[in-house]
């Protein structure tokens, strides 16, 4: 099955894309976000972002590095892919 695959950091997700993806997701929103080291160095709150798409718009906008991924959009939805068992499921 062919694929196009983004290279998030080359080719930073825009508001508009970001919030195309929000749009799309049918995980919870904050499932974008990754709450890795980085999350918490920057002194970010998980709570921020349970089921708030403009903040997690608004993080991801300002550091791309924290897009949860991969993200699997298809037919106009999309998941994150983690773990890793729930892509097949989805693109079948």
């Amino acid at each position: 099955m062919p694929y196009h695959t983004i290279l998030y950091m080359k080719e930073k997700p825009d508001r508009t894309q970001l919030e195309a993806l929000v749009g799309m997701l049918e995980d919870p929103v904050e499932d974008l976000v990754r709450k890795d080291s980085k999350f918490k160095k920057l002194g970010l709150d998980p709570a921020d972002y349970e089921g708030n798409a403009a903040a997690v718009v608004a993080v991801l906008e300002r550091h791309p590095a924290l897009l949860q991924r991969p993200v699997i959009v298809r037919g106009g939805k999309a998941i994150v892919g983690r773990p890793r068992d729930r892509v097949p499921a989805f693109l079948s």
